[in-house]
């Protein structure tokens, strides 16, 4: 390769130089600089010198390249291609994994349609695993957006026409009574996180049915990505019960069950043998997290399961967590506590819900009751604000029923109400009009506005109104990413994204590591507030309200071992004994991308030992 794209070899070179992961400061059992010899086992990258034990498998031939969990591609040293009996299936070529990576970007930076560089690196998880997570994990920042929000949200849309290999476990209405046959299709056995969807509620673009399978594959890729859990260990699955969205019944080209969804009584028999089957199979620590499902189950599933599953629905809780510490930043720049803030939801789902519950919690560790929590906040949905009185308010909506005079339209609620915060989860595209910025500015000196809806298409505004509009003032944070804003002053904002990548992956590992069996909202709060913890002042200068994206598995890493220590305070961990070194025991956990070596373990005996006897 005589040409290397400058950026993907400015990168290379950042990432070699910068070597071994950073641990935060302010650990009581290790000192920053600690663990120096472990932590070379996490970083993100390396210089090729790095040296692993050699790998047994008694795969031979193509079932080695053609299995993406053991295929290096060029990477086979002349050693390994005969030991293997793959010299001659691949060029007489042989390349370290940095230079692979680079050949990766270069076919990369061709693409200009975000969803062909979707399939790019789809098509090469499909190829070769460890390269994958290596692309990935060289420019997390680079590389989010496509294989999750916003892209994945149009490759979800498009997933008929993008479908290449199947991945993932599809199970139907139809295979009721054999789910647990099912089960034994994966060809892995030691399944320790599951995603599941039913494709009900897609980001903020409904109801796509099998199409979803995208989503519960995007979210597992960053599982390995951003928090170091094995991929080997993860399952995606879709539930396909039909599909209401009457364009992809009529479409030919449509990879789902035709007919409209399944509703009721066989829906939750469903469900529960689902829930039943992996459990027997995988064990009880198996964590099962729900995404995507349509309100009307979402709650339900959550509040039937919560308490006798490993499960959590991301939607409402890993949401609510990182809004919440989205918040705890915010506070860094007010001055004050959450307690003395009033929130507006533009939204009354999933989202809204669940941060407004983690909210509660928040302010009940500064004293407040309840009720008095509740009181500071407010929700409008599609039919106006909502208030006490009000017809097909369902349990969840009442509990934030306010005596007051019904208002229907949002403005007008920001204009009554003069709140300090407004949090947009409703996938209602330029929701926050310049009126209600505007109000919000005159109201407060630093307002917090987020706009949490995904994908980009459905925010409630941009970065660039909502600083403009406040002269700098506002403090934001968006679910999708936004590009900085330079004002005409030459101040410059970095827009702080509410990912939820920041939440979910270093739960996950904290979880499995030390066998949480019930995931409790107390471990949502503690996650908010370790990302919080971790924004800098100079972060909160800039505009963020989140550590930067290229920190995210330094983000998950504390993340994770601040669960496994809360788990075992609080006695709900079951790996026994308890380590007494929580980094390190994180830490060996974790998921490398580098290559294993396939090289036979050979040596000889003594010559006298090995003598051919004669007759």
């Amino acid at each position: 390769m005589n040409s290397l794209p400058g950026r993907a070899a400015l990168s290379l070179c950042r990432r070699t130089a910068a070597g071994g992961m950073r641990v935060f400061a302010g650990s009581p059992s290790h000192p920053a600089g600690g663990l120096t010899a472990s932590l070379q086992a996490v970083r993100v990258c390396h210089s090729g010198t790095n040296r692993k034990g050699s790998v047994s498998t008694k795969k031979r031939g193509y079932d080695i390249i053609r299995n993406p969990n053991l295929n290096k591609g060029m990477a086979f040293t002349l050693d390994e291609r005969l030991q293997l009996g793959i010299h001659g299936l691949l060029p007489p070529c042989f390349l370290s994994q940095d230079v692979q990576v680079l050949r990766v970007m270069k076919s990369y930076e061709t693409r200009v349609n975000p969803l062909d560089k979707y399939i790019l690196l789809m098509t090469l998880q499909d190829r070769n695993e460890k390269l994958f997570y290596r692309v990935l994990t060289s420019d997390i920042e680079e590389f989010m957006p496509i294989v999750y929000t916003p892209t994945v949200g149009l490759a979800c849309q498009q997933y008929g026409l993008a479908f290449r290999r199947p991945r993932g476990l599809f199970i139907t209405i139809h295979d009721r009574g054999h789910i647990a046959t099912m089960l034994n299709s994966w060809p892995e056995e030691d399944i320790k996180a599951i995603v599941v969807t039913d494709g009900e509620r897609i980001l903020g673009l409904g109801d796509l049915g099998s199409y979803g399978m995208g989503i519960p594959v995007g979210k597992l890729a960053l599982y390995t990505a951003c928090g170091g859990v094995r991929p080997q260990q993860c399952l995606p699955v879709l539930l396909d019960v039909g599909t209401d969205n009457q364009t992809l019944l009529n479409d030919p080209l449509y990879i789902g069950l035709k007919h409209k969804r399944i509703r009721g009584k066989e829906y939750d028999e469903l469900i529960d043998e689902f829930m039943q089957a992996v459990t027997d199979k995988y064990g009880m620590n198996c964590l099962i997290q729900f995404e995507d499902f349509a309100n009307s189950n979402a709650f339900r599933i959550l509040n039937k399961y919560r308490n006798r599953y490993c499960t959590f629905n991301d939607d409402i809780q890993g949401t609510a967590s990182v809004a919440v510490a989205g918040v705890l930043a915010a506070l860094k720049i007010t001055k004050n506590k959450i307690s003395d803030h009033t929130f507006v939801f533009q939204g009354a789902g999933e989202a809204a819900l669940g941060i407004a519950h983690l909210l509660i919690m928040a302010m009940a560790k500064e004293g407040l009751s309840r009720e008095e929590a509740a009181k500071r906040i407010w929700m409008v949905d599609s039919r106006g604000l909502i208030v006490k009185g009000r017809s097909h308010l369902n349990h969840e909506k009442e509990e934030f029923a306010h005596d007051y005079p019904h208002v229907k339209t949002l403005e007008e609620v920001v204009h009554t109400l003069k709140p300090t915060a407004i949090i947009g989860v409703a996938a209602v595209a330029g929701a926050f009009t310049e009126k209600i910025i505007k109000d919000m500015a005159s109201f407060n000196e630093r307002p917090i506005i987020f706009a949490l809806s995904n994908p980009t298409s459905k925010a409630e505004c941009t970065a660039e109104q909502c600083y403009k509009l406040t002269e700098g003032r506002g403090i934001f944070a968006s679910g999708s990413p936004f590009d900085k804003v330079v004002l005409a002053d030459g101040r410059t904002f970095f827009p702080g994204q509410g990912n939820n990548a920041y939440v979910f992956p270093g739960v996950a590992l904290g979880v499995i590591a030390c066998g949480v069996r019930h995931i409790s909202d107390d471990i949502f709060l503690t996650t908010a507030e370790a990302i919080a913890d971790m924004v800098t002042e100079e972060n909160l200068a800039e505009g963020r309200l989140y550590p930067p994206l290229s920190t995210i598995r330094e983000v998950s890493f504390k993340i994770a071992v601040k669960i496994v220590n809360y788990a075992y305070k609080h006695n709900i961990a079951s790996l026994y004994p308890e380590p007494k070194d929580k980094e390190a025991f994180v830490l060996s956990h974790i998921y490398s991308p580098d290559y294993d070596s396939f090289t036979l373990d050979t040596y000889s005996w003594p010559q006298e030992a090995m003598n051919v006897q004669d007759v």
